[in-house]
């Protein structure tokens, strides 16, 4: 009784956000989450995919962008990419 209860209210909660925070909310959730993501940056007809193994995408909201590290030829490399413009996918 409890659980439904507690998953009710939750829903009611984010039910009355707007969408700019749902955005937020989901932002904050993929930020501590370590796994395996294709972050994907497209403005226009520009497009521009990387993809992260095993580390975690991290928001950076009041500055508007995601940052995170990837591989390249074996050297770690600093990624930032605009909010705005930017989608996360999970991948396996």
């Amino acid at each position: 009784m409890k659980k439904k209860l507690l998953i009710s209210v939750a829903a009611l909660l984010l039910v009355a956000c707007s969408e700019e925070q749902q955005n937020k909310l989901s932002r904050l959730g993929v930020t501590w989450l370590e796994g395996n993501y294709r972050v994907t940056y497209a403005d226009g007809s520009h497009v521009k995919s990387w993809e992260v193994r095993d580390g975690k995408v991290t928001a950076e909201p009041d500055k508007g962008y995601y940052y995170f590290w990837i591989k390249v030829d074996g050297k770690k490399r600093y990624v930032q990419t605009p909010i705005g413009r930017s989608y996360i996918e999970e991948i396996q």
